[in-house]
């Protein structure tokens, strides 16, 4: 099996609201693949379909071959997919070190109650964790500011400190919403490197991205949304030239052509 990840007629209704409306699209391995459109369009909830945050009115998501719809979030976490949040979602009275060590606390073997009846396993784990999100700050260069409060962190660390906190949990895919929002373009070059980094060291992206910069420089394909359904899907050469996508979306000034830089 070549894919990753699939939706099948997926529709989400609010009360009167339909916010994805039959979407479907499939997401191939060993690629990343981008989900672009105007705010509002459904990307953000397409994400919490995907992930079980919220249940689907109708349709089906499969990941790695499995139909995962109706699993509750923790259980698709243990499958091998992880996310980030478009909202900020730290503890700022905790260090780098503990916020990123939270992520691993999902596929922890040793529950509360465990914990506490057994102290010494689970100061084991404990270190566990710890050199472990030790080794993935060093991984992404952030091995320093280790011990460092979240909230004495600039915004750029803090957004960093999300993707470092999904990778705790071993993800063979890694959904990231908006990674980029709010990056000056110096953080924004390095954060493309860093998930080429680590998608050429086997792990797969999903991803929502407002900036076009880092989703032409990083997709393999993307699917576009608008008012819930798709209305596109392709390369980022295809996208941008896609008159629908332009007027719905792009707008002019992203038009390419083969062969441009």
């Amino acid at each position: 099996m070549d894919e990753i990840l699939k939706v099948t007629n997926g529709i989400k209704k609010f009360a009167g609201l339909v916010a994805v409306d039959d979407l479907s699209f499939t997401m191939k391995k060993r690629t990343i693949h981008s989900l672009i459109g105007p705010n509002g369009a459904g990307k953000t909830t397409t994400i919490n379909l995907m992930t079980g945050v919220f249940p689907l009115t109708s349709g089906d998501v499969f990941f790695d071959g499995e139909k995962i719809s109706g699993f509750p979030t923790y259980k698709i976490s243990r499958k091998g997919m992880s996310r980030t949040f478009q909202n900020i979602k730290v503890f700022p009275s905790m260090t780098l070190l503990e916020n990123v060590m939270v992520g691993g606390h999902e596929t922890a073997s040793m529950g509360i109650v465990r914990s506490l009846l057994d102290i010494r396993g689970a100061n084991k784990e404990e270190k566990i964790l710890k050199e472990k999100a030790e080794y993935i700050l060093d991984y992404i260069g952030m091995y320093k500011l280790k011990d460092e409060r979240m909230d004495n962190l600039p915004y750029g660390r803090q957004k960093m400190s999300e993707l470092a906190r999904a990778l705790m949990t071993d993800p063979k895919l890694i959904l990231l919403d908006e990674p980029a929002a709010g990056l000056n373009p110096s953080e924004r070059s390095e954060l493309v490197k860093i998930i080429l980094k680590i998608f050429n060291d086997g792990r797969d992206f999903f991803l929502i991205e407002h900036n076009m910069d880092v989703i032409m420089k990083i997709s393999n394909y993307i699917t576009v949304l608008n008012f819930g359904r798709k209305i596109a899907e392709g390369t980022p050469l295809e996208i941008q030239n896609n008159d629908e996508v332009i007027k719905a979306y792009l707008g002019e000034r992203f038009k390419k052509t083969e062969g441009a830089d």
